[in-house]
């Protein structure tokens, strides 16, 4: 197996840690994000990085256990860029100083002014004399360290940009990662070419070692296979098939919350298309029926996640015993899923997929995309031959329509959000719009409103229309549909679907929201 070029993000908890990956994965490098508590020297040897980034985050270098790398971090002799907190570490670290804000605190859009002297992390830079940015502190370096030289300023942050070039350290405090640093994607580049990286992150090359760590893993025992029909799980599954063949399983479990004809379309598809052992697990009473009642929306994932587990377990001893399940975990899910500080506090929430498996069931986890982003599993996607138009769908939750249900999940709400989920997708379709967006749906709301119709009282469900632009759903903004789309869609669901009469649009970005309502 090939042994990639790796860089380190030491993540201090800065809400937007994971577009640091996003620009690096970008470029063909290879990165992890490591929460600083779980980072100590012996992870450094392990892991071996390139290079190293120091992420932002919202604590303070003076309070009492403020996060912090291990010591080792500065004597690894490769390049280390800190972003942010990660600046006001180093300096603290490294013999600067840092100050608290006393009115040079920073949010938002500033402008950077370049010193005389010139430094390759900027090549590209300065052109017009000045660089947009995007600054998000309170404290502020006041000294910078021995070795560090000043090579950008802005009006609030005398050392916007500093750098000790001799040791390939480099320092900023503000987040070039964010669109709102239009060049901070060329920040990046030139950080990884004086890294010297040479890109050798690509799907051909993943697809490659993904299988022969499924051989390795797997060796001559089965594997079962949990299959939704979505862009994830079907990559995964053909990944797997191409690796150890007849060995897979795969279990495609109807648990009757899936979108209108979406069950019968995915068991079509893959006994028709693809040569891999199918079966067909019609659990939908089992889960309705637990389900039935149940509003707080983690505890709805809670159950799903473990009705899964037993299906996958009964499914398993009925074909003699696997001894694998395979996945299609992505790594936003494992970033969501896991507490930054170790805690329950910071957990955004709870992913069906992630966490491991009870005790009680004897087999292991197979992941195969566990270190992939979603542009990257289409790209996956395409290299294993599957047909764009399937690539292109758009993501669907592994809780299905539960959590588009918000409130307590019934039969009748189901069918209701099933139609007019149907009606806004044939919309959005229509319009030639489906390839833009990265996710639309409905939201059956657990609230019901007067409406007036052929001069008749109706007291009817409300709806909610979610659709959202993303690049691989760790941050989202709302679609901008034009008013003419809204109201004759709305027109359409009230007309066609009985049991709606009020539509509205939600125009939440992620963050401060998710995109799915629960």
């Amino acid at each position: 197996m090939t042994q990639h070029q790796r860089l380190l993000i030491i993540d201090f908890g800065s809400q937007v840690t994971q577009l640091i990956a996003r620009r690096l994965r970008e470029l063909n490098i290879y990165c992890e994000i490591h929460p600083f508590n779980r980072v100590d020297d012996a992870f450094l040897k392990a892991f071996a990085p390139r290079a190293v980034i120091l992420s932002g985050g919202p604590a303070s270098v003076f309070a009492e256990g403020a996060p912090m790398p291990p010591g080792g971090v500065f004597d690894l002799g490769v390049p280390i860029l800190g972003i942010c907190y990660g600046q006001q570490v180093m300096m603290h670290l490294l013999g600067g100083k840092v100050e608290r804000g006393k009115g040079t605190a920073e949010f938002g859009r500033a402008y950077v002014t370049p010193s005389d002297a010139r430094l390759p992390l900027l090549d590209g830079w300065f052109a017009e004399g000045r660089e947009q940015v995007w600054m998000s502190h309170g404290d502020h370096v006041s000294e910078i360290a021995p070795g560090f030289a000043v090579y950008g300023t802005s009006p609030n942050a005398p050392y916007a940009i500093t750098a000790d070039p001799a040791r390939r350290f480099y320092a900023v405090q503000f987040h070039p990662e964010v669109h709102h640093t239009p060049k901070g994607a060329k920040l990046y580049e030139n950080f990884v070419r004086l890294a010297g990286f040479t890109g050798d992150w690509t799907m051909g090359a993943y697809r490659e070692d993904a299988i022969a760590r499924i051989r390795a893993q797997v060796g001559d025992k089965k594997v079962i296979c949990a299959l939704s029909g979505g862009v994830d799980s079907s990559v995964a599954a053909i990944l797997i098939h191409e690796a150890i063949g007849d060995q897979l399983t795969c279990v495609f479990v109807d648990h009757g919350l899936m979108r209108l004809g979406e069950s019968e379309q995915v068991v079509g598809m893959f006994r028709d298309h693809y040569n891999l052992s199918l079966i067909h697990a019609d659990e939908s009473d089992l889960f309705l029926n637990r389900l039935e009642g149940v509003g707080d929306p983690e505890t709805k994932r809670k159950i799903i996640g473990g009705l899964f587990i037993e299906v996958f377990d009964k499914h398993a001893k009925a074909i003699g015993g696997a001894d694998f399940l395979a996945q299609g975990t992505l790594y936003p899910d494992v970033i969501e899923s896991v507490s930054f500080s170790g805690g329950p506090s910071a957990t955004i929430k709870s992913h069906h997929n992630v966490g491991g498996l009870p005790a009680r069931m004897k087999m292991q986890l197979v992941e195969p995309l566990r270190e992939l982003f979603k542009d990257e599993v289409r790209a996956l996607g395409r290299e294993l031959g599957l047909p764009e138009s399937f690539i292109r769908r758009h993501p669907f939750p592994g809780p299905g329509l539960a959590i588009r249900c918000p409130g307590a999940v019934s039969r009748d709400k189901l069918d209701i959000l099933r139609q007019a989920d149907a009606v806004y997708l044939d919309q959005i379709r229509k319009h030639g719009l489906y390839d833009d967006i990265w996710q639309a749906f409905v939201a059956i709301l657990p609230v019901r409103t007067v409406g007036v119709m052929g001069d008749s009282r109706t007291y009817d469900y409300a709806c909610s229309l979610r659709a959202v632009t993303s690049v691989d759903g760790m941050t989202a903004d709302y679609y901008p549909f034009s008013h003419e789309f809204l109201g004759e869609t709305a027109t359409r669901i009230i007309n066609e679907v009985q049991g709606i009469n009020r539509v509205m649009y939600d125009v939440t970005s992620k963050p401060p929201g998710t995109i799915e309502m629960e």
